[in-house]
């Protein structure tokens, strides 16, 4: 992973972290929330400032606990900093995490439930023109289409 990091991977996936797992609030997390979070959850000592120098990549070589207890506050496992297949993985879990968020979407999903295989694929064909007529782009971490 030393040369993932060189490259600016620990920020990216700090990056990643914080702009998609958030409170309920929606707001993303501030730094000091996190290191309190982290040190209430009998982490390591972690400042505000070095958060912020991992997510700019001012620094890209943290200890592996506070790797641990990143991965812990964000919910994620600690794999996600070291194996890119499982940051991909999660990261796809987290694409589909952030878009139930919204309740339009949430909505949809929720009077999905329980139809049929064919019926939930013409839905999915609706969607994708619906989205191309508005000029959208296929969603994020679509991995079945």
């Amino acid at each position: 992973m030393a040369d993932d990091i060189a490259r600016g991977a620990l920020a990216t996936k700090v990056n990643h972290l914080f702009s998609v797992v958030r409170p309920a609030s929606g707001a993303e997390y501030t730094f000091d929330e996190v290191a309190e979070a982290i040190r209430a959850q009998g982490g390591p000592t972690i400042s505000a400032t070095y958060l912020w120098q991992l997510r700019k990549g001012l620094r890209d070589n943290p200890t592996k606990r506070h790797l641990e207890a990143l991965a812990g506050f964000f919910g994620v496992p600690p794999a996600y900093f070291f194996d890119d297949a499982e940051a991909e993985r999660i990261d796809a879990e987290l694409a589909l995490l952030s878009a139930l968020r919204d309740a339009p979407v949430r909505q949809i999903a929720l009077r999905a439930r329980g139809l049929s295989t064919k019926s939930l694929e013409a839905i999915s064909d609706m969607v994708d023109r619906v989205r191309e007529l508005e000029g959208l782009p296929d969603p994020e971490g679509d991995v079945d289409r």
